[in-house]
Parts: structure tokens; C-alpha cells; sequence
């Protein structure tokens, strides 16, 4: 495993070691890139206010109106930082990642906490689950042991969403987006949603040794790719609605999407010891990432990007799809060497255009421009922070389960108190209403004759 890391890494760094000398961000040796990941973890930290008086640990500004930010978002954040700190080994804000992520787990300890049932997608959730599993996996400072337990809260998020209220007959199962019936987006099932439950699925089968989360993780697989939402040539869609039986397909594509499929089938072949099957759908599936989301190697929103039409959600994708595909080099090593010198590339040319103001390191959006593009923003320093820390991986240590060094505490019933949102309505006030309909006819008024339909929180 360590010599198609290192081989890779030492042919990506000569890529781009005589390109960096003006930069003010420098990403040419370990120790400019861990400087580099500093800046960017402080200027990313800018934008969360939680830890302050008066404020709400965990979530960055917002729903909308009140802020740019869905409450998915800060769950995606604590992820990035987790990441940060294991390949970095900069312990900064690790009370505050705490604090966030235990502050949001609501009554249940399941991260359905009720402030945010009126806009609460499996995606939403799946997404704070995902960043619990990574703290379990890269051995992330225990809570105490009186709080829920990483291992534990990923499991809850499991839990709920296997549950059989969740996977109804429409479309022949499959997740749907929203979780609470009376959501806006409850009668659409999409790509994103069952994604962050194979995942899930995949990592627990992999840190547990159990059977049960691979068969999951499987029918999800074989369901997704069933409905069409994932083509031959490994396009995956955005979703579809129940009442057409998932035929009126959205071909809007994101760069998320494609990760977190990539990541879970990565697992999957490192828990079933290399199966040919996996190894054929990681293939496959990241030569059609490199070939949708990359331009010249460097990472591109499709959807998105060309005419500047992204939404809030949609400028954060782009750090998930570094993260996931690094670690994905982990766990399915024969990836490395074809991946990594693309994401050294990519990662260059996004420290390239961090020239904004006010200190001549900020972050924009569009990396293959070459120049800062003044989109500025959580998400777009996200990207940039798990882009470049994420090139340390060359002395990380991979992930690990419960037999291999594993601390996180489990609980295979977690979740089992859970609302299940099947008899009673949602809390969604009037005014919830309205600032969901307002931005969802603004981002369609945006992006009309590109899509028709699309996935407004994660």
C-alpha cells in the first residue's frame, strides 16, 4: 500500500514544485502544505459562530433567510475539520468540532434534533452521520462518556434510515429526499440521499465486520443503478419523483454524488478483500469522475460552474470530492496512482487562485480560471482546506475498524427511539414556508434550461 502512495505523491509533487515559487499559498513540500492548511483552517473558521455567546454550537449562519447556510452544511464542515486535524495533527479546534457535533445530535442522538425537521433530508442527515463515522475511523478525540460516541451516532443514522417506514414500494424502494412527509421534496427520491446511506452502510460493514450494513449497502447499490439514476457509463443523475415512478429523471450531475458513491465502493471492495465485482464498479466509476469533474485535472461543478449558477450547496462540492477520493487511495491502494497526481494538480490550481482580499489568501470558486473569481465563502474555503490537507495522506494512517486500533464505542440499537415522521406532520412554521418557496423559485429561476428540478440541501 505505501509504495503506490508514496510512487504517486512523489510524481504528483515534481508535477508542480516549479510552479509554485510566487505563490503566497504553497503546497510544494509537507511542511508548506501543512502551512497552508492552517491559513485555510483559520479563514474557514471565520465564517462559524456556534462557539460564541448567544449563538447555536454546530451550524453555520442560517437557514435561509437568516444566513446562507442549510443546516447539512456545518455537519459537512465538521468533516472537513476532522480530516484536518488527522493529517495535520493540529489539535486548534478539536473542543469546538466536539462541541459542535455533539450539540446537534438532538433528543434522540440521532442528528434529527427538531429545529430543523421543516428542511430535514435523509441527505441532511446522512451527512452529520458520515462525519461521526469519520471521527470513528480516524481515531478523533473520544467524547465523554457520558455524551453519544461516534461509532454510536453513525450507527443511529444508520438505524433510522433503515427503517422500513423510510424505503416505501414507489419507484421500488430507495430512500426519498425529505424525511418529514409534509417537507417540500418528500415525494422525490434522489441520488444524493441513498448515497449517504450506502456509504454509511459501507464504512460500518467495513469497521464492524458485519454482513448485514454490506447487504445494505448492496441492495442500495443495485437499486440506484436499477431506477437509472446511475447509467452504464457510471453518469449518476440527481433523482426523480414518486409519482412518475422515478421516470422523470433529473440529469442534472454533481460532483458530490459521484464521491460518495466512489468512497462507499471503495469500501466495499476493501471489506469483501478485493472482490472483482467492486473493483470493477470503483473502476469504472472513477474514470467517470476524472472524465465529468475534471478538466485539464482540475476539479469542475458541471452542473454548475460554466455560467456561475451554483448554489450555496453546490460551491462546497468540490472539497468532498478531494476528500473522498484521497481516501478512497486508503482503502483500494490500485487507485493511487492513477488519482493522486490529479488531485495534486487540482489542489495546485485551487491555492492558485486564493489572491482575494483582505489578506491575499482568500478563496474563490473557480479553480481552473487561474484567478480569483470574488465568490467567497464557507464552502468555497472548505473545498480549498480538504483539497490541500487531504495531500498529506502519504503519512496518514489509513482508516481503521474495531480490530484494527479503533476506540470509538458502538451501539447497534442506536436509534431505535427515533420519530419516524409517519404520523405526524412536520413543525414547519409559515415562515419556514415561505423562505423555502422564495429560494427554491429563485435557484429555479437560475438555473432554468439546465435543469428542471434540484436538490436544494445536500
Amino acid at each position: 500500500m505505501a509504495s503506490h502512495l508514496s510512487r504517486a505523491l512523489t510524481i504528483a509533487l515534481l508535477l508542480t514544485r516549479d510552479l509554485v515559487s510566487g505563490q503566497a499559498l504553497k503546497i510544494d513540500s509537507d511542511d508548506s502544505i501543512i502551512s497552508t492548511a492552517k491559513t485555510l483552517a483559520q479563514n474557514v473558521m471565520t465564517y462559524y459562530h456556534g462557539n460564541e455567546s448567544g449563538q447555536t454550537p454546530g451550524i453555520l449562519p442560517g437557514p435561509p433567510p437568516a444566513g446562507d447556510y442549510y443546516w447539512w452544511e456545518g455537519g459537512a464542515l465538521w468533516g472537513t475539520m476532522i480530516d484536518y486535524w488527522h493529517y495535520t495533527g493540529d489539535t486548534t479546534y478539536n473542543d469546538v468540532v466536539t462541541q459542535a457535533m455533539l450539540w446537534q445530535v438532538g433528543p434522540n442522538k440521532d442528528y434529527m434534533p427538531p429545529n430543523v425537521t421543516a428542511s430535514l433530508g435523509n441527505d441532511d442527515q446522512g451527512f452529520w452521520g458520515m462525519s461521526a463515522m469519520l471521527a470513528a475511523e480516524v481515531n478523533f478525540p473520544d467524547p465523554p462518556s457520558d455524551q453519544p460516541q461516534w461509532l454510536a451516532l453513525a450507527q443511529a443514522v444508520f438505524n433510522t434510515q433503515a427503517d422500513p417506514a423510510r424505503h416505501d414500494s414507489t419507484c421500488g424502494g430507495g430512500l426519498r429526499w425529505q424525511i418529514p412527509f409534509s417537507n417540500n421534496g418528500y415525494d422525490y427520491k434522489n441520488s444524493i440521499a441513498n448515497g449517504c446511506f450506502f456509504n454509511l452502510g459501507a464504512r460500518l460493514a467495513r469497521y464492524l465486520n458485519n454482513q448485514t450494513y454490506a447487504d445494505w449497502a448492496e441492495k442500495t447499490w443495485d437499486w440506484v443503478q436499477s431506477v437509472g439514476f446511475m447509467d452504464g457509463d457510471y453518469r449518476i443523475y440527481d433523482g426523480a419523483h414518486v409519482e412518475t415512478n422515478c421516470t422523470d429523471i433529473n440529469k442534472a450531475q454533481f460532483s458530490y454524488n459521484n464521491a460518495v458513491y466512489l468512497l462507499g465502493a471503495a469500501y466495499m471492495f476493501n471489506y469483501t478483500d478485493g472482490d472483482s465485482k467492486w473493483e470493477s464498479r470503483v473502476n469504472g466509476l472513477l474514470d467517470a469522475t476524472l472524465r465529468d469533474f475534471f478538466r485539464n485535472d482540475v476539479a469542475y461543478e458541471i452542473a454548475c460552474e460554466e455560467h456561475m449558477t451554483c448554489t450555496t450547496d453546490m460551491l462546497s462540492f468540490k472539497g468532498y470530492l478531494h476528500r473522498w477520493m484521497t481516501t478512497m487511495t486508503q482503502i483500494a491502494p490500485f487507485t493511487a496512482q492513477k488519482v493522486l497526481p490529479v488531485l495534486q494538480k487540482s489542489a495546485q490550481a485551487a491555492v492558485n487562485q486564493c489572491t482575494g482580499p483582505p489578506d491575499g489568501k482568500t478563496c474563490g470558486f473557480e479553480w481552473s480560471s487561474g484567478t480569483f473569481d470574488n465568490s467567497v465563502g464557507a464552502g468555497q474555503t472548505m473545498n480549498v482546506l480538504g483539497a490541500v490537507s487531504s495531500l498529506l495522506v502519504g503519512s496518514a494512517k489509513p482508516p481503521v475498524t474495531n480490530a484494527t486500533g479503533g476506540t470509538s464505542a458502538g451501539d447497534p440499537n442506536a436509534g431505535s427511539d427515533s420519530d419516524s415522521f409517519t404520523n405526524t406532520p412536520a413543525p414547519i412554521t409559515s415562515g419556514d414556508r415561505a423562505g423555502a418557496g422564495i429560494l427554491t423559485a429563485l435557484v429555479l429561476a437560475s438555473a432554468a434550461g439546465t435543469f428542471a428540478w434540484m436538490s436544494l440541501g445536500a
